[in-house]
């Protein structure tokens, strides 16, 4: 069965980002969680996927015109779920300390590779491994700096596949110039077999989001994928096993 990843922690059930939601997918048996991270004003990063607090805050802050002592003083759980009041914007260094020893989280990087020497210095003060902090990015850029920074921290480079996007061997060959170890693609039904085997023969690995419906998670687990990033993972792991 491939490796069932929370997405933005348990979101489905927590409020997404927040240590609360990355506590619970433990506890739902997640082998892995995924979240999101920002650049403050002053050089601190924060788990939070939009680039503003008001989605999840009811307040409109620019987080990278915030200041971080500001953004801490959001509650980010009351939308989602009275229980979840006074849930405050994680720190990345917050976030790892959460992972236990056969766990991992993938750290999707929301900006651009200015953040990298703050993450990097992150990394290195927490006590997890390096595969078990794999980063993520749409922006090719921050791919090529973390492999640059950090050879060892698995690095994957999401892509939406649509009918605009390149060819499976386009995609392959910039995954190669950017040293990336894998693609992390949309569940997309332009993702086949061939397209699966494409990839793994490269040496690629092949992580897919976001999932939740059990007839996807099955179709990727027959062709090959490495993980399925989900809101559910629990729930999706109870209903691949039928």
């Amino acid at each position: 069965m491939p490796e069932m990843v929370a997405h933005r922690g348990a979101s489905y059930d927590a409020p997404e980002n927040t240590v609360a939601a990355i506590k619970l997918a433990w506890e739902q048996k997640a082998d892995g969680s995924e979240f999101d991270i920002y650049l403050t004003k002053d050089g601190k990063i924060v788990v939070i996927h939009d680039a503003d607090t008001k989605r999840t805050a009811g307040v409109a802050m620019p987080v990278a015109k915030s200041q971080f002592d500001e953004l801490r003083k959001l509650d980010i759980g009351t939308w989602k779920n009275a229980k979840y009041a006074g849930e405050k914007i994680p720190t990345l260094a917050e976030m790892f300390a959460t992972v236990s020893p056969g766990k991992k989280v993938f750290v999707e990087v929301k900006c651009g590779p200015e953040i990298v020497p703050e993450m990097v210095k992150v990394m290195a003060d927490s006590k997890l491994k390096p595969e078990q902090m794999p980063v993520i990015s749409f922006n090719a850029d921050v791919i090529a700096a973390t492999k640059k920074a950090r050879p060892d921290v698995p690095a994957y480079w999401l892509v939406t596949l649509n009918k605009k996007t390149q060819t499976v061997e386009s995609l392959i060959a910039k995954a190669k110039e950017i040293h990336a170890d894998g693609l992390d693609l949309s569940a997309s039904a332009l993702l086949d077999k061939p397209f699966a085997d494409a990839i793994k023969k490269a040496g690629l690995k092949l992580y897919v989001w976001t999932v939740d419906d059990p007839k996807v998670a099955k179709r990727m687990a027959e062709i090959g994928v490495d993980g399925i990033t989900t809101n559910r993972p629990q729930w999706l792991r109870e209903q691949l096993a039928k």
